[in-house]
This record gives structure tokens, sequence and C-alpha cells, in this order.
């Protein structure tokens, strides 16, 4: 019976307004963050008569839906993945590693269609290179913290176009990032954007 209640809610969600709040300015495109999804999820989970459960193990992690009323159940899993990222506690860490995670086995349980970021890419144009003292400040950083940081990066932007630097501000001292992870930060953001995070610092 879970399998027949998860395909209407699927269908459920397929036909709610969902909203794409994250964006990605770099590739040009937005997708769904965790606020996005989760409360019309819960919401049609229970009309239908489900649950949903994330769960971590130090290799997997899980979700597990049931049918409340004859108890069988679906699950689903994701490996775990590392984010070992200087001047972050580990707690951060594994915070962002249990956020990602936990987003991605809902977009895979609820079959939620997100862009495909080779398609969605713009075509390369050529343009005349500018030599600037930061350029290749991401080259020095590993492929892990390159990854945090893009993430950090969307965050920070997406507080500013809300009209809250002041919040991004706090966010960006929350990291407590080293200079050479601040150095490439900065040159993953639009000028406005750190126009406005200098301001707020004021």
């Amino acid at each position: 019976m879970v399998h027949k209640k998860l395909m209407a809610a699927r269908i459920m969600l397929q036909n709610a307004p969902l909203k794409k709040s994250g964006h990605n300015k770099f590739a040009g495109y937005s997708y769904f963050e965790l606020g996005d999804f989760i409360p019309t999820i819960n919401q049609i989970f229970n009309e239908v008569g489900l649950c949903g459960v994330v769960s971590y193990d130090t290799e997997i992690a899980s979700l597990t839906i049931t049918d409340t009323d004859d108890g069988t159940n679906i699950i689903i899993t994701s490996p775990m993945a590392d984010a070992n990222l200087k001047g972050c506690h580990p707690i951060q860490n594994l915070g962002a590693v249990e956020t990602y995670t936990r987003r991605y086995l809902w977009v895979t349980a609820m079959e939620i269609v997100e862009h495909d970021a080779l398609d969605s890419s713009a075509p390369i144009k050529e343009e005349k290179i500018i030599i600037t003292p930061t350029q290749g400040a991401m080259d020095t950083i590993p492929e892990d913290e390159q990854n945090y940081l893009r993430e950090l990066a969307m965050e920070l932007i997406a507080l500013c176009e809300k009209e809250e630097p002041k919040s991004a501000w706090v966010k960006l001292e929350a990291e407590n990032l080293d200079s050479e992870q601040k150095v490439a930060l900065w040159t993953l953001l639009p000028s406005k954007v750190r126009s406005a995070l200098k301001n707020a610092k004021g």
C-alpha cells in the first residue's frame, strides 16, 4: 500500500505551486531548497497517510517512508560524504553534510525535477581576458572547500537580493573563514554584493 500512497503523494506534489528560492547566478539556474518543498510534502503525507523519517549513519543516510495505516515502508538511501572545511567547527561540517544529504534524499523520493547543470549552462562566449590580483584564488582551495564556498556565495547573494545585507554579513562572520578562503569567496561575489557586505560591516 505504501507504493500506491507514495505515487499519489508524488502526483499531488507535482501539481502543487512550488517556487524555487535557490538561485545559482554563476550557472544561471534556480533550484529547490528544503524550505521550498518540505512543508508541502508534510501536508500531503498527512493527507494520504505517510510519514517520512530521515536518519544518518557514518556511511549511509536514509529516508524511511512508512504507510501509517499498514506499517509497510520504502527506504531511500544515500552514501554520506565528508566536509572537512577550514575555519569551521566539526558541528558545522556535520550540519552542512546532513542538510544537503537530507535535501537529496527527498528530491529522489518525491521525484522532484531539478535543473540539468550541463544542459542549462549558457554557451561559452569568447571574452577579453582581464588579469586581476585575485584571479586563480580558487585554484589553491581543495575541491570540497570550493563547493562549500560556492554554496555560501549563493546564500550571501540571496540574502543581499532580499535586502538583508546585515544578515549576510553576520552569516559570513560566523563562518570563521581563513584569509585564503575569504579571498576565494570574494571572487565569487558580484560587485554589488561585495559593496553591500562592506557597507553592512560598517
